[in-house]
């Protein structure tokens, strides 16, 4: 089962559906406006007591899973609701979908175990990590 098939089966909407497109384009959006980009996340998950999850999805390693409400203390109130609205899902699902995404995407978007030097994640770059769009959204292919 691919991510998003993993993700659309939570959200009770088939895979082909835009939710799942829709909510990873908002986490990357999320990202990329933090103060410093993914650098800021880092940071705010470093004050949060949680710098060695985040640092587990930046590595080569296993990436350590987060819990909804740690990623919501990470990411406050305002933030759930604002990616909520941008993926059309209701703020109390937004971060158990996001705790099993945001790994995947932070992990896609540093596959050397680097961040990028202006902190931004690229889109294309981080579909193709996890396999390409089509598969991501249910399509043939492995995700």
């Amino acid at each position: 089962m691919s991510l998003l098939d993993t993700i659309g089966s939570l959200l009770g909407k088939s895979p082909e559906g835009g939710g799942q497109q829709a909510l990873i384009a908002a986490a990357l959006e999320f990202v990329n406006n933090q103060p410093g980009g993914l650098n800021g996340l880092i940071q705010r998950f470093q004050e949060k007591g949680l710098g060695d999850v985040v640092s587990s999805w930046i590595s080569n390693g296993e990436n350590q899973p987060i819990a909804p409400d740690a990623l919501h203390n990470v990411l406050g109130s305002e933030a759930v609701s604002g990616l909520a609205a941008k993926a059309g899902v209701q703020p109390d699902q937004v971060t158990g979908l996001l705790s099993q995404i945001l790994p995947h995407v932070v992990n896609a978007a540093t596959p050397e175990g680097e961040v990028p030097a202006d902190g931004k994640l690229n889109a294309t770059t981080v579909l193709g990590a996890l396999g390409g769009l089509s598969a991501l959204l249910g399509n043939k292919g492995n995700a």
